[in-house]
């Protein structure tokens, strides 16, 4: 698969706001719970890669899944990595660790779950991308990459009703690379 060490299809799930933005000073510039409950439908028994900032920005190993680090910093955790928490020192050893993860576990996907460089570097790889898009236009200093949309077909589009807490109203986008 372009000289990354996948067999299993990747998959990019994203947020994304009317402007491209995807966050702002290590964090998402917009509160939506109910693209967060979509995330964890998505990535749940999945292994995750994402990038150091990401990561930071969680906080922790997200629950139901295996999550792969991409850092230089071969301490970042302090010792050892918490339970679920993988580390990776480039992007393609991260795509190899998390097809062996994701083979180990039968999972169909390897999802990439940030940040901006990530998806950049995953963009000519997907199989898939599955976004929300977010309507708004919130200030922002990390935007998802472009995309050159006439590789890709649109599979489903959904309009979920706008959540009491969400700030901004959704709508799920899944495509396939054609």
């Amino acid at each position: 698969m372009n000289g990354v060490p996948s067999d299993l299809p990747i998959t990019i799930v994203a947020a994304v706001a009317r402007n491209g933005a995807l966050g702002f000073r290590n964090a998402i510039p917009w509160r939506a719970p109910s693209d967060l409950k979509r995330f964890k439908e998505i990535t749940w028994g999945r292994p995750l890669i994402m990038g150091r900032k990401t990561f930071e920005s969680i906080g922790k190993p997200l629950p139901g899944r295996e999550t792969v680090v991409v850092t230089r910093d071969p301490n970042f955790f302090g010792g050892e990595p918490p339970a679920r928490a993988h580390l990776a020192g480039d992007f393609e050893s991260a795509v190899a660790l998390a097809n062996d993860i994701g083979r180990s576990l039968h999972c169909a996907e390897i999802i990439v779950a940030g940040g901006a460089a990530f998806f950049r570097r995953a963009l000519p790889l997907a199989r898939f991308l599955r976004l929300t898009r977010v309507d708004c236009e919130p200030q922002a200093d990390v935007f998802f990459p472009d995309v050159d949309w006439r590789q890709w077909t649109e599979l489903r589009r959904e309009t979920p009703p706008r959540g009491e807490k969400d700030e901004a109203d959704l709508e799920y986008v899944d495509y396939r690379r054609v």
